[in-house]
């Protein structure tokens, strides 16, 4: 039986609605052995009310604190980590996740999108570019998962590295120097977007959110991307990177690389990610041919739900219109979504309610199915 209980989650960068939150968390250097890597920069934002020239300057004195930016021991074996990793396993399907924030932070939600992942593809792997979770805390979060004989693993990433010889090197590079304006947002949550694209890039597969429930296997889908909106002609008004699947060295990877490096803007949500791949596709086509050959995927395949109307899939049926609405709903998930986005920026403090779409599909799509879902 699943609870009535949810705890409040912080998001994945992408999935914040335009009402964006500004929170300010004062910055420690130090990380634990215990969690070793912690990111403490990710709130680690400037003064409000800033000039571009100001804020560039909070920035050069406060770049020992961001980790994110830097390489070490650890990070500079990434590479090798992942590929053996990859290679060893012989995966079917190649899976990658973000995770910029502390380990601990690394909650029920984000848990059942690895569960839901390989309960629809249990022969994939997931790779966690995440430095917090690259510690004994995150190994205890992925043991249950492993103990079952899933294959997922932590690697913390070196962005220097993992940007080498794509369109953003030189801009990644200037960054780290202090020599580019960070903007308002913390830079962790924009410089993630930047990841996916360069990780997928250098090994191809599926990136993925921490907030989705994955509901089939994706080992028919190849150079996709999904389209969050569409008008009534069903042609797509917006599209988001929150799901991203794509062959390695896809050309299509590179323009998205190239527009981040040259219109970066790191005080407008959004800009350099659902707003980017959106500006960058409308300007090389649909992608029927060429190259740049890929799908736009409907609104149903991964954004069933606008992230204003994500409470629907929270609230048990109140009436019999309401327990007909979610019957229809659930047969139609289940023809033709792949997965479901929780918008968990909106979505993070509702409760899952028994009986409610939510609770439904988290029991159907659920392994360990405790916590939040037992």
């Amino acid at each position: 039986m699943i609870t009535t209980t949810a705890v409040p989650l912080p998001s994945s960068p992408s999935s914040e609605p335009h009402h964006r939150r500004r929170r300010i968390i004062k910055s420690s250097s130090s990380s634990s052995d215990e969690d070793s890597g912690q990111y403490p920069e990710t709130y680690l934002v400037p003064p409000a009310n800033l000039t571009t020239q100001e804020r560039i300057h909070w920035f050069r004195s406060n770049l020992p604190a961001f980790q994110i930016l830097k390489s070490d021991n650890l990070t500079s074996r990434f590479h090798n980590r992942a590929r053996r990793f990859l290679l060893r396993n012989r995966c079917e399907l190649r899976f990658f996740m973000t995770w910029i924030s502390p380990a601990t932070s690394f909650g029920n939600r984000e848990f059942l999108a690895m569960e839901s992942l390989f309960k629809s593809n249990p022969d994939a792997c997931l790779v966690l570019v995440s430095r917090s979770l690259d510690s004994r805390s995150g190994h205890r979060i992925l043991k249950p998962l492993l103990d079952r004989g899933f294959r997922a693993a932590a690697f913390a990433p070196d962005l220097s590295s993992l940007l080498r010889g794509t369109p953003a090197e030189r801009w990644f590079e200037d960054l780290k120097t202090g020599e580019k304006d960070p903007g308002e947002i913390p830079l962790p949550q924009n410089l993630s977007n930047l990841v996916r694209l360069a990780v997928l890039y250098k090994y191809g597969g599926v990136y993925l959110d921490t907030d989705f429930i994955v509901m089939k296997s994706f080992r028919g889908l190849r150079n996709s991307i999904g389209a969050q909106s569409a008008d009534s002609t069903e042609k797509w008004t917006r599209l988001n990177n929150a799901v991203l699947v794509f062959d390695k060295s896809h050309p299509l990877l590179l323009d998205f690389m190239a527009e981040f490096a040259a219109t970066f803007d790191g005080s407008r949500w959004g800009h350099n990610g659902p707003y980017l791949v959106s500006r960058v596709v409308d300007r090389v086509g649909n992608g029927s041919s060429g190259r740049r050959n890929f799908t736009i995927m409907p609104p149903m395949a991964f954004y069933p739900a606008y992230w204003s109307k994500i409470g629907g899939y929270f609230r048990k049926p109140a009436t019999k219109s309401d327990s007909r609405w979610v019957s229809a709903k659930l047969i139609q998930l289940s023809g033709k979504t792949f997965a479901v986005h929780l918008w968990n920026k909106e979505s993070r403090n509702f409760r899952i309610e028994e009986g409610s779409i939510l609770w439904r599909l988290i029991s159907r799509h659920c392994i360990i199915c405790q916590g939040i879902y037992r």
